[in-house]
């Protein structure tokens, strides 16, 4: 079945990859951290404008809390992520020169930056080999028997990183939430055109 589920993926979006917009290392990282509880597109929207005003990691550490929060309000919860983003950009100035490091513990003690953006960034930045789980991974593991309905991210972090070793899992993260956003999705899902479907939960219990 395994097998099956990656050729499956491969022919719907054999070039998948991250659909937020950046072109420096600290935008992904800001993005991603943005990206909490609303979607890619609304935040590449308040992105383009964000980084635009402000080019650099430099001139964004300085920039006004109010300011920033003028930007993102479309994206909600603006008040607790202005004060994350002004956050992380003082410390990448102060203790990385700006530049976002191939370091776990250190991504993870940002503010904003838990264990699934730290694997996004890690995985798009350096290549690392593992898989973040978000709600559309978590939805399409379920209905595919990969994990649980009630398994938490980390345990159905681990249970994919098992199923699928050897298989690229960054790709496999990019794959699945692809497949979630706009196949697998969480109401009125396309089963009657996927290949997937004799594997599927919710295709039996509907």
């Amino acid at each position: 079945m395994i097998q099956k589920i990656i050729d499956y993926l491969d022919e719907l979006y054999p070039n998948a990859q991250c659909e937020l917009n950046y072109n420096h290392d600290y935008e992904l990282l800001i993005a991603v951290m943005l990206s909490a509880q609303t979607t890619d597109k609304r935040v590449n929207e308040v992105t383009s404008i964000l980084f635009n005003k402000y080019p650099t990691i430099d001139a964004l550490a300085l920039a006004k809390k109010e300011d920033i929060i003028e930007i993102i309000k479309p994206i909600g919860t603006y008040n607790v992520k202005a004060n994350n983003l002004l956050k992380i950009a003082n410390s990448l100035v102060k203790k990385q020169k700006g530049i976002v490091p191939n370091d776990r513990k250190y991504l993870e003690s940002l503010n904003g930056v838990g264990h699934k953006t730290a694997n996004v960034v890690l995985s798009n930045l350096y290549g690392e080999n593992c898989i973040a789980v978000d709600t559309h991974v978590s939805r399409v593991s379920a209905r595919l028997g990969l994990a649980k309905a009630d398994d938490d991210v980390l345990t159905i972090e681990k249970k994919l990183t098992k199923k699928f070793k050897g298989y690229s899992l960054a790709r496999l993260h990019h794959q699945l939430v692809l497949f979630g956003r706009y196949h697998c999705k969480a109401k009125k899902p396309n089963c009657d055109e996927c290949s997937l479907k004799k594997y599927c939960k919710f295709q039996r219990i509907k």
